[in-house]
């Protein structure tokens, strides 16, 4: 949402049944923050590709989320634990539906 980031060095990734490997992140705004010091940030929409083991096409997978910001206000918010449902595609096939990961009733 407009007039708030997130941190890049504060999310983090996991999914059952199957393992997450290393997430890579695309580089964020640097920042000199008072809380953090130096860090890198993001604003508006990130796109965050999960590579994951033993992904069977098919399969229902939960994807937790932890991530962590502020508001330009100097508001910062705790850790922020999210988890979604998504389905495996096929090899080859189409992505699924386009899935937003925006906490109810934070922004909106």
């Amino acid at each position: 949402a407009d007039g708030y980031y997130l941190y890049r060095d504060k999310l983090r990734f996991t999914a059952e049944p199957v393992q997450v490997l290393p997430v890579d992140l695309p580089r964020g705004q640097r920042k000199h923050d008072e809380f953090f010091g130096d860090v890198e940030t993001y604003r508006g929409a990130v796109t965050v590709r999960l590579p994951l083991v033993a992904a069977a096409p098919g399969k229902t997978l939960v994807v937790h989320a932890d991530s962590q910001g502020c508001a330009d206000a100097g508001v910062c918010y705790p850790p922020n634990p999210q988890q979604l449902t998504l389905v495996v595609p096929a090899a080859g096939a189409k992505p699924g539906p386009y899935v937003e990961a925006m906490p109810k009733g934070l922004f909106r």
